[in-house]
């Protein structure tokens, strides 16, 4: 350890890491590189910025600025010290509505700026695909873009001041300047001073401005971000007859934090858009008709044109969140380009609508025009959005590599230019990924290469040079959005022309002469075929694994599916339930990236036997909560809760088990013994002294209630009640798996789950089984969950068909057999077999619903409100819609879905004394304000037994489970 970072450590406000685990964490960013930093700070206040500037000068390291870490071209890695101001640096500072501004810090995330807000009737206009946790501080690093900018332009265009730290620790507030002014700046005996002074002597040459203008990309191509903005400084009247002033924050915008620490930024808003939406979505049999398209449909008033290709389209069929998103693509188009119009009127917004379909009509390239509005509109983008993320879908080392992903041409040149470049392509056998920003000249196209092979790495070069000149021969720009970063900086000389690179090396000497901002981004880069997040030509670990990964061809290619898009680090307020312990917390350790990062990293570099066998990666996975959120609401479906697992079981046959991780894993045995003398244990849980001193011993939160057993087993009360239920009028007959939670700890649930089935006339059988083996699993006893797994499908297997379903109340339990079996079992296919036949209750008897068997005149008329939470592993397994459904078959009953994510007790997890912290914090997000706010007389409900025990425990309301609310409801 350096004694220098421990003395740095101790000056800051903020922290300050140097361990390995967080310097692997912060070594990758969304892009291909891998660099590890000599340190990560969060930064509390300016003066902590000035201490790490000094430290940086003195030390002749860098400073390497962060938000979100959702950087495509490798902005946010270094070797120096990571400056990660998302946890600090988060704050509105100022709002002026009559002005229609807003100052902010760099840590404010977009769609939570646009919520504060809408109730103003503005908004920031810029809209990226990462916009519910990008930042604005990014954005203005990378100038970025989005869906939008075709109608309301680019982050350049709203940044009207920026408050920054010079690299002499100086302070500097950038904006609009009048050209006195501008003079005046250039006297100052200060860096500041000296700044303005050089931008003169470089930009004020006739001869320059003309080579400026000859070499930039195209002025109407408003998507550009090629070197620094010297374009954009002379189109001021400081330099040229114009009416603009001149404004320093047109250099800063996109110069990637490489010139000066922003702390606070000005924006420039807009009022909100027109009310009334509809999303024209043209279907195309080729890229080629798609291309043709856009610049006739642009000659409308489009307030979004957007593009995907078959690629993209053809991922989303195996995501689970986006088949949903889905539903509007007609038959298997090659291309869909997405038009949307926007009016404040009804029938203005029809007019358009008609008058964009008839333009198309008379084109005669697309073979369908399907027209979407209201929520299938959001919908549609968010399947748009999630492009970037599913094309880490992909199984296997061939990856959609991001070099070349964000040119941009005139749109008069767009479809020439794919022509082109589609030629090009097919020259290295080839066949790229198109999407995204067709109205504005922009697609992310994107080779599909294996960076782990030399070969390989030699094409990444090859391609992005011969793109590079082709674009050139277009005079467009090679960075639209997304930035040089260390993947296209080394082409700037090509871009821009040998003469302006020149002269922004000298800018950037100015402000930062002894390269402390950012080093080998824009000027002087890193070579972009080297730094790779994948060593090339490794021999690839082999790692075996008791759960089965071969569905990601291993467990290694399981984590390498993150490619670092951060959809885990969205706010609660933008809804799903990813990643609840990052919601708590805020810290990117505790990211579902995080955790397939950092298995990623040690997994490949360790040196020992067991590769898993770190202290770091239990630390990463320490408040992993395995609500399965990641498998279905991360684009690249990455199971952490499976590798958690895996990681849990291989730690340990290293370092044995803890006894409370023991009495958690072997719950159904203790409780099997406890229910035999239920009265004397519910007086050992609930008695003060003797609770105490059983959470004292296995270290349990002394503020939980500990769950007590019920007086009768579920298992007790079907061998005396079951036979009974034999009906000869039934409508069919399900089998009953009476999970190990049901039958100790909410037996009278399982009751009304009985009752209910037999008086709606089905009926219910019942065969000795064995428990699900939740909780070996979620302790990391696989060997156990693996035998009881085996024996299960033996049982099972044999009586269950899809005329004969296995039904379950415990989402936690009965889902076990559609998710972890098929990675446990011994049998695969039958595994698959009896996991297609087996349904949550709720499931069951919404299909009954929608088969006629079941009907609303079964159940009373009274009226009745109930507010519904709905089980992780329903949420990411099945659909919280199966509850909904069921909870309003009583014509009477209004129910409402909490939009919550994970309640935070997440099985032992809350209970767990250094866990009851983060279990609130998770729960107080969402879930416990609205119970809060739920009048006296609604109901709650909620079906997981570890929910219903954390919202009592949180708000002190009881909570029924579903099933027991619709049995009291028969008639």
């Amino acid at each position: 350890m350096k004694p220098y970072l421990l003395a740095l450590k101790e000056r800051l406000k903020g922290e300050l890491f140097f361990d390995n685990l967080m310097k692997s964490l912060y070594a990758t960013d969304a892009s291909v590189y891998r660099l590890l930093p000599l340190a990560i700070a969060y930064p509390k206040d300016n003066e902590d910025l000035k201490i790490l500037i000094q430290f940086a000068e003195k030390h002749k390291t860098s400073l390497i600025p962060r938000t979100a870490g959702t950087s495509l071209a490798g902005q946010c890695v270094g070797t120096g010290i990571v400056v990660d101001v998302s946890k600090y640096f988060n704050q509105i500072v100022s709002f002026n509505k009559a002005a229609k501004t807003i100052t902010v810090q760099p840590g404010v995330v977009r769609d939570a700026l646009n919520n504060y807000l809408e109730p103003h009737g503005l908004f920031f206009g810029p809209n990226t695909s990462t916009s519910n946790r990008c930042m604005i501080g990014g954005m203005v690093g990378n100038n970025s873009s989005g869906t939008t900018s075709i109608q309301f332009g680019v982050t350049r265009d709203k940044v009207k001041t920026l408050r920054t730290i010079l690299s002499d620790g100086s302070e500097a507030v950038f904006s609009a300047i009048s050209k006195e002014e501008f003079h005046k700046k250039t006297l100052l005996p200060t860096l500041e001073g000296r700044i303005y002074k050089s931008i003169f002597e470089e930009l004020i040459s006739k001869s320059v401005q003309s080579e400026i203008l000859k070499e930039f990309p195209k002025p109407e191509i408003h998507r550009r971000n090629t070197g620094y903005a010297l374009d954009k400084l002379i189109d001021s009247d400081v330099f040229t007859i114009s009416d603009k002033r001149f404004n320093m924050c047109q250099l800063l915008s996109g110069s990637e934090g490489t010139l000066a620490f922003t702390t606070e930024i000005t924006l420039q808003l807009d009022e909100l858009p027109p009310i009334n939406s509809a999303l024209v979505c043209l279907h195309f049999e080729s890229i080629e008709s798609c291309l043709q398209t856009v610049e006739t449909v642009m000659q409308h008033d489009l307030h979004t044109c957007e593009m995907m290709d078959k690629t993209i389209l053809d991922l989303t069929k195996h995501n689970k969140n986006q088949q949903e998103n889905r539903q509007f693509v007609a038959g298997d188009p090659e291309a869909i380009l997405m038009c949307e119009v926007r009016a404040n009127s009804v029938s203005d917004l029809l007019e358009q609508v008609q008058k964009l379909q008839e333009t198309v009509t008379k084109l005669g390239l697309c073979y369908a025009q399907v027209v979407l509005k209201g929520e299938h509109i959001n919908q549609a983008m968010e399947l748009r959005k999630a492009g970037l993320g599913l094309l880490g879908n992909i199984i296997g080392d061939k990856k959609s590599a991001a070099c070349i992903e964000d040119t941009a041409v005139a749109l008069s040149d767009l479809a020439d230019y794919i022509s082109d470049f589609t030629k090009l392509m097919t020259s290295y056998n080839q066949k790229a990924v198109y999407y995204a920003h067709a109205g504005a000249g922009e697609l992310h196209l994107r080779p599909i290469l294996n960076l782990k092979q030399k070969e390989d790495v030699v094409l990444f070069r090859k391609i992005t040079t011969d793109v590079a000149k082709l674009v050139k021969s277009y005079q467009g720009s090679m960075s639209g959005e997304h930035g040089d970063g260390i993947v296209r900086a080394e082409f700037i000389p090509l871009m821009i022309g040998e003469a302006n690179y020149a002269i922004i090396k000298r800018i950037k000497n100015t402000f930062d002469p002894n390269t402390i901002f950012n080093p080998g981004k824009i000027v002087d880069a890193f070579p972009m075929d080297e730094n790779l997040r994948y060593k090339t030509g490794r021999e690839e670990p082999e790692i075996k694994t008791v759960l089965d990964f071969s569905a990601s061809l291993g467990i290694l290619r399981e984590a390498e599916k993150c490619n670092g898009s951060g959809d885990c680090r969205k706010l609660p307020e933008f809804g799903g339930t990813m990643c609840p312990s990052y919601r708590a917390t805020r810290n990117e350790k505790d990211t579902t990236r995080a955790r397939a990062n950092a298995l990623r990293e040690f997994l490949t570099t360790s040196n020992k036997a067991n590769r898993f066998n770190h202290e770091e990666l239990k630390e990463v996975f320490d408040l992993c909560v395995s609500c399965k959120a990641c498998a279905s609401e991360c684009p690249s479906s990455v199971d952490v809760a499976s590798l958690k697992a895996e990681f849990e079981y291989q730690y340990q046959k290293e370092n044995g088990s803890s006894l409370r991780t023991k009495m958690f894993a072997y719950n159904n045995l203790l409780n099997s013994y406890g229910s035999r003398f239920s009265s004397i244990t519910n007086f050992m849980f609930s008695n003060e002294y003797t609770s105490s001193s059983i959470k004292k011993l296995l270290g349990i939160a002394t503020k939980r209630n500990l769950p007590l057993v019920s007086s009768v087993s579920l298992n007790n009360h079907i061998q005396n009640t079951l036979k009974q239920s034999n009906r000869s009028n039934k409508i069919k007959t399900v089998y009953f798996f009476n999970d190990e939670f049901t039958n100790h700890l909410d037996s009278e649930i399982g009751q009304d789950a009985l009752q209910l089935l037999h008086a709606l006339n089905y009926e219910v059988k019942h065969i000795k089984h064995k428990e699900s083996g939740r909780a070996f699993l979620s302790k990391g006893f696989l060997e156990q969950a693996q035998k009881i797994a085996n024996k299960n499908l033996s049982i099972f297997s044999k009586v269950i068909s899809e005329t004969t379903p296995l039904i379950g109340i415990e989402p936690s339990a009965i889902l076990t057999f559609r998710d972890e079996y098929i990675k446990l079992a011994n049998n695969k296919e039958s595994a698959k077999k009896l996991a297609k036949n087996c349904f949550l209750i709720e499931e069951f008897l919404q299909n009954e619903i929608i088969l006629g068997n079941i009907k609303s005149e079964q159940f009373t008329t009274d009226k009745k409100t109930i507010k519904f939470h709905g089980h992780c592993h329903q949420k990411a397994l099945s659909n919280q819609k199966t509850s909904f459904d069921i909870l309003n078959l009583p014509k009477n009953y209004s129910v409402t879905i909490i939009p919550s994510g994970c309640c935070g007790m997440a099985g032992s997890f809350g209970y767990e004394k250094e866990h009851y912290e983060v279990s609130m914090q998770i729960g107080e997000q969402t879930l416990f304000p609205a119970i809060r706010n739920a009048c006296k007389d609604t109901i709650i409900s909620a079906n997981g037994t570890s929910c219903r025990h954390q919202i009592m425990d949180g708000t002190g309301r009881i909570v029924s489970h579903p099933i027991s609310i619709l049995k009291q409801a028969l008639i």
